[in-house]
């Protein structure tokens, strides 16, 4: 299987620099983790969109797979309570 590639939107890279240090470390290294395999255990499809979503901790990391390309882009890192707002 190959390894895909991970993008982060410039928002994204923002939302992810103002998170807790213990917690930054935790969500990149859940992100790098994405690229050997996009749709781990514990990620869901989100209903109505293209994207999908995975836990570390009381974080959520939302992103899209383009599978023909083999690139995972990270759309958006926040807390539990407010990442799916929009």
């Amino acid at each position: 299987m190959a390894s895909y590639s991970i993008e982060i939107k410039r928002s994204a890279a923002k939302e992810l620099a103002e998170l807790p240090k213990q917690d930054r470390h935790r969500v990149i290294a859940r992100i790098e983790n994405l690229a050997h395999d996009p749709r781990p255990s514990g990620s869901e499809k989100l209903s109505g969109q293209e994207r999908y979503r995975v836990r570390q901790g009381d974080y959520r990391i939302l992103y899209e797979i383009h599978d023909h390309v083999l690139v995972v882009v990270v759309v958006r890192i926040g807390h539990r309570r407010e990442v799916y707002r929009p």
